[in-house]
């Protein structure tokens, strides 16, 4: 546990127009991973845009490692169906909160991470001092389905004694 830096809290907010891969809608849920942690949230029944609204929080010590998030179709008798995965960089998240932002308003835009093909963004990601705390909101497109988006929001919770500098 020397190597560990802190958490990362991953509020996974909601589905946007994700795949339909029941009859006519969808049961998902969203599996969270960064090495050998694996978190997931509750199932959403019959919903193609779910709010989850939850939070997973994952321990980091290395922010070099994506995080993969895949959303699966819930069912009862056959092996839960894909429905999609993303994969986002936690660099420049942790960049910004190396950067000594006491003392800038609440809402200050720290910097921005542009969509491109080496990340899963569908629009531009904010990364905001907000109320003492840097915070980034993520709208990722999923990779390998036809159709859907995820909505999560990174925010750091420091641990007394972790390494300092990551």
């Amino acid at each position: 546990m020397d190597s560990l830096l802190g958490l990362l809290r991953i509020r996974v907010k909601r589905g946007v127009n994700l795949a339909v891969r029941d009859v006519r809608t969808s049961d998902p849920y969203l599996v969270v991973k960064l090495g050998k942690q694996k978190l997931k949230t509750r199932v959403i029944k019959k919903d193609v845009n779910p709010e989850w609204n939850e939070n997973l929080t994952l321990s980091i010590a290395d922010p070099s490692v994506p995080i993969t998030l895949t959303v699966y179709d819930h069912d009862t008798f056959t092996k839960d169906d894909k429905m999609g995965d993303a994969e986002f960089d936690i660099t420049p998240f942790m960049d910004a909160k190396k950067m000594d932002l006491k003392g800038l308003p609440s809402g200050t835009i720290v910097s921005r991470v542009q969509p491109c093909r080496q990340n899963c963004l569908s629009e531009e990601s904010c990364i905001i001092w907000s109320e003492g705390k840097v915070v980034q909101d993520m709208c990722l497109r999923l990779r390998n389905v036809e159709c859907g988006e995820v909505e999560i929001q990174l925010q750091w919770i420091d641990i007394p004694g972790a390494a300092r500098n990551p």
